[in-house]
């Protein structure tokens, strides 16, 4: 599949000077893992109710005792804000699934992404849908809920409060942290300060590294460059590149997730096999596949049955110590409940009875073939990365410098200066891909669709502008990090001929309402995910009165969110409230789409 150039598509950038990524206030690597192992002397993995019951000394020591005994193991996501909630579910769930005869290993919390802060900042900043923990005490309250290891993965590291936050989980005797993928994309709202980031980081990953036992260091590929990139093979050259700073440089054990963004079982079952045959670290689970949640939670289970059983299959031949991860069927709408977590759980156990019996039918010949090309390309990916760096002055031996340095780039850059495939202007990302990711393939169709569903009338108002009227202009942004909902609207938008505006991902209300005006853009059009979708809306619109500027915005996504006097912890919606303040709810591109459509209506003369 060719795509057309665009701005999501375009020639190679140039790379940044090494004064760019480097800055004189970055200190040495090796001072910083000095400090981590210094602080390993009174931080360091505590018991817990998990470990004591199995016997080990690690989750990692679980891990590969199960898969040596041939055990599907099982992941189970807590998303409630409220710890006593969180604590009472993970009780609950263990408990009535055991009765069922079903086990769950292991339990992902959702932290609330105000604990990326230091602790000092967390007060002050606003909450998030997660739960908040503040200290080791704090911490063991979770692992200690039940018989079973507790993940704690996004907003623990890779952020500015990475390093008390690997404190109290350590003490806590949590040895699966991360979420390292976030280092090298996620930003927290009013917080540009890269280095402090990276010496927190970088000191957290000194002090696992110098622990007694080992501590997996749990990175998700689909919240890194990994999900970003356009080619599969740079998503497994990731895994090197983070295996050579974790494991080469800094001396901890790397561990990686992946899946939300891989729908097709042969993509699935191969990138597993590539992933295996390049590290021996024990996984902590493979994803759920949360994008093909498309339909109504009784047609949802067909997207469940389709990637668990690709999981199955692909840890039947190869176990590598990963989890499966039921998703619930109602992802897509909401926060799960405790019923709606069991029943995931609960099928999955069943499915993996069936899978096994399936699993001998299945010829690997097209699943061996793409893996080893993945494996080919990340290699070549990885090694071009690395000699890259070294060529602008990069010290590839600093893992301090190396991070930063890899951050400050991104993956647009990366991927078109050192993708393994051959350079390309018109394919996306500036390169002919060895194995074109399924987002991109998805998101083009997507984008082909909703551009095509637009009333012709509308369709054909923005492709014709009036004589000497320029193209319309719109700024598109999005609330959190996650940045496909906003490709999406930006592919929609140019293959209707409406000129796009990049904002960024996490981009700041007060960022996106000045670049808009600055742009002279037509209309800001939000991407929104995390349940913030009113207080961002109020904060774009804040932002736009103190600017005097009148421009129309528009925002899609999840128009959900917590009260704050909520007592179930869950989101509502808030499309309403959101219509109220004066911004248009677009629930899909085409929406977006007829209110252009509207804008150019009103200036025809």
């Amino acid at each position: 599949m060719t795509l057309a150039a665009s701005p999501l598509s375009a020639a190679p950038l140039a790379l940044p000077r090494r004064d760019q990524l480097v800055p004189p206030q970055l200190r040495p690597g090796r001072d910083l893992l000095a400090d981590g192992t210094a602080l390993a002397r009174d931080w360091q993995v505590g018991r817990n109710v998990f470990l004591d019951a199995q016997n080990v000394a690690s989750e990692a020591d679980y891990k590969r005792r199960e898969a040596a005994a041939g055990r599907i193991m099982q992941h189970a996501h807590i998303g409630f804000r409220s710890v006593e909630r969180t604590i009472g579910a993970i009780a609950e769930l263990h408990a009535t699934c055991a009765r069922r005869g079903v086990t769950v290993d292991r339990f992902g919390i959702t932290l609330d992404w105000s604990m990326g802060y230091p602790p000092d900042e967390r007060r002050k900043r606003a909450r998030g849908t997660g739960i908040v923990l503040t200290g080791p005490e704090d911490f063991a309250r979770i692992t200690n809920a039940a018989p079973a290891a507790a993940h704690f993965g996004d907003f623990m590291m890779g952020l500015p409060g990475a390093l008390e936050n690997v404190k109290g989980a350590l003490a806590a005797g949590a040895t699966a942290l991360g979420n390292l993928g976030q280092y090298f994309t996620f930003r927290l709202p009013d917080w540009d300060d890269d280095v402090a980031t990276t010496h927190a980081t970088v000191t957290a990953l000194g002090l696992i590294a110098a622990q007694p036992v080992e501590v997996l260091v749990h990175s998700n590929l689909d919240d890194g460059f990994a999900g970003l990139f356009a080619d599969m093979s740079s998503a497994l050259g990731m895994v090197l590149i983070e295996k050579y700073i974790v494991e080469d440089l800094i001396g901890a054990r790397a561990s990686h997730c992946f899946g939300h963004h891989f729908t097709a079982p042969l993509v699935r079952l191969a990138f597993h096999q590539a992933l295996a045959s390049v590290s021996d670290a024990p996984g902590t689970m493979i994803f759920g596949n949360t994008v093909s949640y498309k339909s109504v939670p009784a047609g949802n289970f067909a997207s469940l049955a389709s990637y668990l059983q690709a999981d199955i299959w692909a840890l039947t031949r190869t176990h590598t110590g990963h989890a499966i991860n039921p998703v619930p069927v109602t992802e897509n709408e909401r926060i799960p409940d405790i019923d709606e977590i069991l029943d995931a759980q609960t099928f999955a156990t069943r499915l993996a009875g069936h899978a096994r019996e399936s699993a001998g039918l299945i010829d690997y010949a097209q699943v061996d073939a793409l893996a080893e090309r993945l494996v080919e390309g990340g290699r070549r990916f990885a090694a071009r990365t690395l000699e890259g760096l070294a060529e602008i002055g990069i010290d590839t031996r600093d893992p301090a410098q190396l991070m930063l340095a890899l951050r400050r780039i991104g993956p647009r850059r990366i991927e078109a200066a050192f993708g393994a495939g051959t350079p390309d202007a018109s394919a996306w990302g500036g390169r002919r891909a060895v194995a074109l990711a399924e987002w991109v393939e998805e998101l083009e169709h997507d984008a082909l669709g909703w551009a095509g569903s637009v009333p012709a009338p509308d369709a054909a108002r923005l492709r014709a502008r009036p004589p000497k009227a320029r193209p319309l202009k719109a700024i598109v942004g999005s609330s959190d990090v996650h940045e496909h909902g906003k490709n999406l609207v930006e592919r929609t938008l140019q293959h209707l001929g409406v000129e796009t505006i990049d904002a960024g991902a996490s981009v700041d209300a007060d960022d996106l309402a000045s670049a808009a005006v600055a742009a002279g853009a037509d209309v800001i059009a939000i991407s929104t995910y995390n349940g913030i979708a009113l207080t961002y809306a109020r904060e774009v619109k804040a932002a736009l009165a103190r600017l005097g500027a009148a421009i129309p915005v528009c925002i899609g996504g999840r128009l959900n969110q917590i009260p704050d006097d909520s007592n179930s912890g869950l989101p509502v919606d808030v499309t309403a409230d959101i219509a109220a303040l004066g911004v248009t709810p677009c629930t899909t591109p085409t929406d977006l789409a007829t209110l252009l459509a509207t804008l150019t209506f009103e200036e025809t003369p």
